[in-house]
C-alpha cells in the first residue's frame, strides 16, 4: 500500500553544551499544520532508525490509519563510533553535556520551532542499544520534560541501575522496553562480548518493583535492525 508520505527536513543546531553544530533529521507527518499540536519523538542513533528502522515509513502507515496521535519525529545522528560512545555510554566523556542539550537545548527549539505539546508526555525519547541507554538516563534526570521512553536492547550496567533505583517518581515515566533472546554475547564498542540479556531481565524486574507504568517484552533474536525494525510498528502504537 501506498501512504501519504511526510517528509524529512535536515536541520543543524549549534550546541553550546556540546560545543558543536548538531545534525538533525526531522520528520513532518504528511498531514502536517501549525494548526495542531504534535507529540515530539526524539530518537537517538537518528540516521540509523530513518534508515535502517525506516521509521518515518511507519509513521506514514500508522498516521494514514489513525492508529497514532499526531507526531513529529526528530532523528539525532551520532557522528562515528568514538562519538556515539562518548555521548550516549555512562562512562562517556560527554555523556552529561549531551543529556543537557537534549533537555536545555534540544527541547527549546523544538518547542520554539513546531507546534508542540510543551510537556512532558508530549514528548518521547527513543534508542537502541547505548542510543536507548542515554535515552533512559535522559529520562531519569529530566522527567517533566520526557514522558515516554522506547528502549530497544538498552546496555544496562551498574550506573543505569542505580539511576533507576534512585528515581522517586516512577509515575511521571511511561516506558516501552524490549531485549531479545538470543542477546547473550553482544559485541561492544571495545571489542568485548557483553551478555544484554541478564541485565536487561534485571531491569525489568527493577522497573515492575517500582511500579513504572511499563511494557516488557523479550523477542526471539539477537542485538541487531533485523529485529528492532519489526518491533518499531508495535512500540509506536503501544507509545503514542
Amino acid at each position: 500500500m501506498d501512504y501519504p508520505r511526510g517528509s524529512i527536513q535536515d536541520i543543524s543546531i549549534q550546541s553550546k553544551e556540546l560545543g558543536e553544530e548538531v545534525e538533525l533529521l526531522i520528520y513532518l507527518p504528511a498531514s502536517f499544520s501549525p494548526l495542531y499540536k504534535y507529540t515530539v519523538v526524539i530518537a537517538q542513533d537518528g540516521k540509523d532508525y530513518f534508515q535502517l528502522g525506516r521509521v518515518g515509513r511507519i509513521a506514514d502507515e500508522l498516521l494514514d490509519g489513525k492508529e497514532i496521535e499526531n507526531i513529529i519525529i526528530v532523528g539525532v545522528p551520532y557522528k562515528n563510533v568514538k562519538d556515539r560512545w562518548e555521548k550516549y555510554h555512562p562512562d562517556g566523556g560527554q555523556h552529561n553535556a549531551y543529556i543537557r542539550f537534549l533537555a536545555h537545548e534540544l527541547v527549546p527549539y523544538l518547542d520554539r520551532e513546531f507546534p508542540t505539546y510543551q510537556m512532558g508526555m508530549g514528548r518521547a525519547l527513543m534508542g537502541d542499544s547505548l542510543a536507548a541507554t542515554v535515552s533512559l538516563m535522559a529520562a531519569l534526570q529530566y522527567p517533566n520534560t520526557f514522558g515516554r521512553l522506547i528502549l530497544q536492547s538498552p546496555y544496562v550496567d551498574n550506573s543505569v541501575s542505580e539511576a533507576v533505583k534512585e528515581f522517586t517518581h516512577p509515575h511521571l515515566l511511561n516506558i516501552y522496553h524490549v531485549i531479545g533472546k538470543g542477546e547473550t554475547s553482544v559485541k561492544t564498542t571495545g571489542g568485548e562480548e557483553k551478555d544484554f540479556l541478564t541485565p536487561n531481565r534485571d531491569l525489568s524486574n527493577l522497573f515492575k518493583q517500582r511500579k513504572f507504568p511499563y511494557f516488557y517484552d523479550e523477542f526471539d533474536g539477537d542485538h541487531t535492525w533485523t529485529y528492532w525494525q519489526p518491533d518499531l510498528k508495535r512500540a509506536l502504537k503501544f507509545m503514542f
